[in-house]
């Protein structure tokens, strides 16, 4: 079967033999014509629900994986894999490209030592589930239905994080099968600059994934919390905010959640590796500088706090498409509570969720992974909902926020920003030409090119 759908990356339009790639994956393959296209190709970020990629690939195996991208590279397409669909920019769904969906390449396998080998596919949910049932954890993500792909692969912030460090700072080794279709392993000793690369790095740039290996801790009991405030008082709780987890412990991680209004309002969250006992007089003194009007404080296992962050509790709610744009900066100095108020007062549509760095995030040499941005105070993504406005009114918005934040010209990667300006500085900083090289080293023929690509 021809179907004229596909291109390649520079040339004119040109038929693709899909029948070469369908003998190959059988029903695995799914075209526009066939049953259950229409729900397999939909993106998290419905902004994106327009993109109609040629194909579809449903991979089940490592020789799938290697099958699409021979298959890509022979008939320059467009190509990019698929984990849990959450890319901001929509770049997991080309149009008129092939989609290497790894969903079901999933599975946690928890070894001797604590060593845990996860599929790609692995949602978030199954990643905590996996691990509880076996005392164990890494640092990850909260949202449910995230790909471990994605999120390891660019750095990886955890409600634990500032205990145990990034998703990525966990991984020890990969399996993944480059744009040339060969399958490697990759560790500290075999293919040392391909590991350096995939922690942090970006996910997209070197190949494609099949399966992680992540070093583990026994589970902590975990504290969580939440603290609420009156409208208006948005200022005065982001200022001692800031103040507040600059010389928090490690044991603690905290979010400040900023929802924009006339007036805006502020939430502060978090989680505490420890009983409550180890809380309290932390959460006193924030309350002493600005006394919130709700102190909610629990105390849970590891697994359970998973769930409670991922919507969880007591069962996962189905996963719910948004439209959405999207940005982040990396906070490299406080921002004035001043500056804040002005760019969320009177505003639509916009939330701000700042993520508190430090402690075991700090420790790490920002060149000692590929993720630079080590001595950060805090990040925050940036969404503005495109709901009663145009795409291109969202966008306007997010960028006057996200240059108005103040706090020097970095992002993190996997808030991934089409329109960020000079991404590859912002997402990569000092790394970004090593992580070109070793792009180039195992994908010259840029087989895996995409706007925001290091190829």
């Amino acid at each position: 079967m021809l179907v004229a759908a596909g291109h390649g990356h520079g040339g004119e339009s040109e038929p693709v033999n899909w029948a070469r790639l369908r003998s190959r994956l059988r029903e695995r393959l799914v075209l526009p014509s066939d049953a259950g296209y229409d729900d397999l190709r939909q993106p998290y970020n419905t902004v994106y629900a327009g993109r109609r990629p040629a194909a579809i690939a449903r991979c089940a195996r490592p020789a799938d994986v290697q099958a699409c991208l021979e298959f890509a590279a022979r008939e320059r397409i467009p190509v990019a894999a698929r984990s849990g669909r959450h890319s901001y920019a929509g770049y997991s769904v080309p149009e008129r490209g092939l989609v290497i969906d790894v969903a079901d390449l999933s599975g946690v396998d928890v070894g001797p030592g604590g060593l845990v080998r996860v599929g790609a596919g692995t949602s978030l949910i199954g990643f905590y589930e996996g691990l509880g049932a076996r005392g164990r954890s890494v640092p990850a993500g909260t949202c449910a239905t995230v790909g471990i792909a994605g999120l390891a692969l660019g750095g990886g912030i955890s409600v634990i994080g500032r205990k145990y460090g990034l998703t990525c700072d966990r991984l020890v080794g990969a399996r993944i099968v480059t744009p040339d279709g060969c399958l490697r392993s990759v560790s500290a000793e075999s293919e040392p600059d391909l590991l350096w690369a995939l922690r942090g790095g970006g996910g997209g740039n070197f190949g494609v994934v099949t399966s992680f290996t992540f070093d583990s801790d026994p589970a902590p009991d975990v504290t969580v919390f939440a603290l609420g405030y009156p409208a208006a008082a948005t200022g005065d709780v982001f200022g001692a905010w800031q103040d507040w987890i600059a010389d928090a412990p490690d044991e603690l991680w905290s979010g400040c959640r900023i929802t924009s209004g006339d007036p805006s309002t502020a939430l502060v969250s978090g989680a505490y590796v420890g009983p409550a006992r180890g809380l309290d007089p932390l959460l006193d003194r924030l309350g002493r500088v600005v006394p919130p009007t709700t102190r909610e404080v629990r105390e849970m296992d590891y697994l359970t706090a998973m769930r409670h962050y991922a919507g969880c509790l007591p069962a996962c709610l189905p996963r719910q498409g948004l439209p959405f744009v999207a940005s982040s900066r990396m906070l490299d100095r406080p921002v004035e509570p001043e500056r804040m108020t002005g760019l969320v007062d009177g505003r639509r549509n916009a939330v701000l969720l700042f993520d508190s760095f430090g402690g075991a995030l700090a420790r790490v040499a920002p060149d000692a992974t590929a993720f630079p941005h080590r001595s950060a105070l805090a990040s925050v993504q940036v969404f503005v909902d495109v709901i009663d406005m145009t795409e291109a009114e969202a966008r306007l918005s997010l960028a006057s926020i996200r240059d108005g934040l103040g706090t020097g010209a970095t992002g993190y990667v996997n808030y991934i920003d089409p329109d960020m300006p000079d991404w590859p500085t912002a997402y990569y900083g000092a790394n970004a030409p090593r992580l070109r090289r070793v792009a180039r080293r195992y994908d010259p023929d840029r087989v895996l090119a995409f706007p925001q690509g290091l190829a």
